[in-house]
């Protein structure tokens, strides 16, 4: 077979891409899977003893960061480093990251979580970004490509928790870490040994410009990575002082302001700039629609980690045939859910033909398969009231309706920004989707940390009559948000 055709009919780079993203996720969400559990765990068992409260603040402070460092993980690679040395600078980041998280020490706990953030924001979005430069735009292939890729971030979120999680709940927490990390070396190891085979993808920054412009630019980022720094100092001195108190829920506070300011500004720029013809308009009011959706959608689902996890282990029987399984490993089961059903999903839309529901029509059945899982899950957890432990197949159904939650919107979501977006910002309204799934995330953070201070039935069943409302909301606005689209679906 030749080289241009080495993997599954597909450039040999895809490979090489495919492990990286595999590993890269692995080490994700076995981290993931661990960091709420090793928050909440007594100390006396080797936990950081936090309240519930500041580990929900935390972990949504944590993964919304994430997604909100795509943004400029994505400018760095484009103006400066290029994808390639982005992608191996990213992974080295997150296996130091997850090595301090592997060190029991506070300090290092928290230097790990920054480390590992911006890893994640470097290596993400530009590892799918040389997946379509291993194809010309002609190439047929891509589409496909693309699939095999997304497996492989779904095979390292299967594998994660049942791997890691095991180690950390049941041998030692910073075991379960250290192997986080060293799934992301093997990803590195490799990446650079298999650098050969991506031929000219990522080499070279997008944007080439004139020296004068480009040294302007050049300052910009130091000055902007040397004012970041001096504000962390400052800070911290601050603290040290008795000045001002640093805590997780103030750092949160203020992820929330900036989230806000972000989107606020994003909105307001293109809404009421001038140079957008009146069908870009339209299509970016429909973008603000998809985008509200999106955020709410993730706030529900991404509680997986967090709430759900917790439900996990604190209220639900995990006895099977006398053996005890950790509670992270269930984090396993959305992973297989998609690997079962996308086909299923990608079949069932080409099936429909002209009955094929609009964008906005599947974000609202998404939101409405999210809002049933917590009202499966306001059941399981009114047995549990009294201490009793429950069925894992409580949570095994709210997986299962999560899951076709999220394959009703994110793939979807995906096609419609790149379709919806005026060719001068394609790579911008990218951007600003990461910014919905960060906005989500840290939402689902603030909704975590009231999991002490509700009963619990109470508060899944305020989740499940919020999402609902949202799914009402968005049907509502379907046909309209249609319209706007101006034949784009």
């Amino acid at each position: 077979m030749s080289e241009s055709r080495s993997f599954f009919g597909h450039p040999r780079g895809l490979a090489v891409l495919f492990m990286t993203e595999l590993w890269e996720r692995f080490s994700y969400y076995g981290m993931r899977a661990l960091l709420v559990l090793y928050m909440t765990a007594a100390v006396s068992s080797g936990g950081l003893g936090f309240d519930v409260a500041k580990a929900g603040a935390l972990y949504g402070l944590y993964t919304a960061m994430v997604y909100l460092l795509s943004l400029p993980g994505g400018w760095i690679a484009d103006r400066f480093l290029g994808q390639r040395k982005s992608v191996l600078y990213g992974g080295v980041l997150i296996a130091s990251g997850n090595l301090c998280l592997a060190m029991p020490h506070i300090a290092l706990f928290y230097s790990g979580l920054a480390i590992s953030a911006i890893g994640t924001g470097l290596l993400k979005p530009n590892a799918s970004v040389m997946v379509g430069q291993l194809y010309s735009a002609e190439d047929r292939r891509r589409d496909a490509g693309f699939s095999i890729f997304y497996m492989g971030i779904n095979l390292g979120a299967f594998i994660a928790p049942i791997v890691c999680g095991y180690a950390g709940q049941r041998i030692n927490w910073h075991l379960g870490f250290a192997i986080a990390a060293l799934g992301m070396v093997l990803g590195l190891i490799q990446y650079v040994a298999g650098g050969r085979h991506l031929g000219e993808a990522g080499l070279k920054p997008a944007s080439i410009k004139e020296n004068l412009e480009a040294e302007k630019e050049r300052k910009w980022l130091r000055g902007g990575l040397w004012g970041t720094a001096g504000l962390v100092l400052a800070l911290l001195l601050l603290d040290a002082s008795g000045i001002v108190e640093v805590s997780v829920r103030r750092l949160s506070d203020a992820l929330g302001v900036v989230l806000l300011a972000a989107v606020a500004a994003f909105f307001t720029w293109a809404l009421g700039g001038r140079g957008w013809s009146a069908e870009e308009r339209k299509r970016l009011l429909a973008v603000g629609v998809l985008f509200a959706g999106s955020a709410l959608f993730w706030c529900m689902f991404e509680q997986a980690g967090s709430t759900l996890n917790l439900f996990a282990e604190r209220s639900t029987d995990k006895r099977i045939l006398g053996f005890e399984f950790p509670a992270s490993w269930l984090q396993s089961l959305n992973a297989l859910f998609i690997i079962a059903l996308a086909p299923v999903f990608a079949w069932l839309w080409v099936r429909l033909g002209t009955k094929e529901p609009s964008s906005a029509a599947k974000f609202a059945w998404g939101l409405l398969a999210a809002a049933a899982g917590f009202a499966v899950l306001a059941g399981g957890a009114t047995r549990a009231v009294n201490g009793e432990l429950v069925s894992p197949l409580w949570l095994v159904a709210v997986y299962f309706l999560h899951t076709l939650g999220e394959l009703c919107l994110s793939p979807v979501g995906l096609s419609a920004m790149t379709k919806l977006a005026p060719a001068r910002i394609g790579s911008l309204l990218m951007g600003v989707w990461f910014l919905s799934l960060s906005a989500g995330n840290y939402l689902g953070g603030r909704i975590a940390s009231l999991y002490e201070a509700l009963a619990l039935p109470t508060l899944f069943w305020l989740i499940a009559g919020f999402g609902a409302a949202a799914a009402l909301l968005l049907a509502v606005l379907a046909r309209p948000t249609r319209r706007l689209m101006g034949g784009v679906n």
